[in-house]
């Protein structure tokens, strides 16, 4: 959140000082009027500067966006991105030219990107979001890529009988995994380690 008070003549010119400051825009701010001033004898003796307290009013949203872009062109890969809200998660759809080098082998750069993503838009959020950056599909292809090695781990933990631990993944590739082995009898999932290296083991059933 950024914030200054300022002084000036009058409220008006005080709000100009703050906004300047700030960068920014009266539509994009919250003011505050701390003393109105006094004009005082001739406009001299007595008088009082006005002052205000201007606080700018950051979009979340925007700011995730705008993160976004900063750091797709510092890639050398800029990108285009459309935004879907669905409750406390959004999704920021990219689509560029050179889209393969924001998702990087398996997916990591593009999740090293969301975790970045998550921390900016809730550093200015009032509530918290969840954030899902998608490109060229990758999440639904990448989804029945885990789909698959749910089951074929599954099947190595049977018939083994041990444990398998799966690569470090983020939380909501792992409930797909969770959710692919639910109802698998013969094995048993749970995640260990802690964020952003935390896994699922598969355990055969006793």
């Amino acid at each position: 959140m950024k914030q200054v008070t300022a002084t000036g003549q009058n409220v008006e010119e005080a709000v100009e000082s703050a906004l300047a400051q700030l960068q920014t825009t009266k539509d994009r701010a919250e003011i505050d009027i701390i003393d109105e001033g006094k004009k005082g004898i001739f406009g001299i003796f007595g008088s009082r500067p006005a002052v205000v307290k201007v606080t700018v009013i950051i979009d979340p949203i925007e700011e995730a966006q705008n993160f976004l872009k900063s750091i797709s062109e510092q890639m050398g890969a800029p990108v285009e991105i459309e935004v879907k809200r669905e409750g406390k998660q959004v999704n920021f759809v990219l689509t560029g030219e050179k889209i393969a080098l924001l998702i990087g082998k398996r997916g990591q750069t593009l999740n090293s990107l969301q975790y970045l993503t998550q921390l900016v838009i809730n550093r200015s959020s009032n509530r918290y979001l969840t954030v899902i950056l998608d490109a060229e599909d990758y999440r639904n292809r990448r989804n029945e890529t885990l789909i698959q090695l749910a089951h074929r781990l599954a099947q190595k933990a049977v018939k083994t009988g041990k444990d398998v631990a799966l690569e470090p993944m983020p939380s909501y590739e792992r409930k797909v995994i969770h959710s692919a082995l639910s109802e698998n009898k013969r094995v048993k999932t749970f995640s260990d380690g802690s964020e952003p290296h935390r896994y699922i083991v598969i355990t055969p059933s006793k």
